[in-house]
């Protein structure tokens, strides 16, 4: 079972200790998204452009743990997708994104060289 993290969960970001017990498989530029910036975290949607991704493998109790912390915001969706990796889960952001500073890069970690 797999894993795309864009964000928050990526090494060295403020949520990565929930990956403590991921492998980590690689990096993938994952295109047909466009991420936008939350504040202390992204919102993740299909659009035009490509966002800079990790790929873990994972275990079901890790996925469990990601679910529930994504089902705190009622904010995301859990959808099955294809990466050089095999499939992997993604959170897609449910909300509308109008407003909301798109991070043109496509890469969280270089959000604030954008603003």
């Amino acid at each position: 079972m797999r894993v795309i993290v864009y964000g928050s969960l990526r090494r060295q970001q403020g949520n990565h200790h929930w990956m403590t017990d991921a492998q980590l498989l690689g990096e993938h530029t994952l295109e047909g998204y466009e991420i936008y910036d939350l504040g202390h975290y992204p919102a993740v949607i299909r659009g035009e452009g490509t966002i800079e991704c990790e790929v873990y493998r994972i275990t079901p109790p890790i996925l469990t743990e990601l679910d529930e912390l994504k089902k705190n915001s009622q904010e995301y969706r859990r959808e099955l997708i294809e990466t050089p990796y095999g499939k992997a889960w993604i959170y897609l952001y449910k909300l509308p994104v109008e407003g909301l500073h798109r991070i043109t890069s496509g890469d969280w970690l270089k959000r604030r060289e954008e603003k």
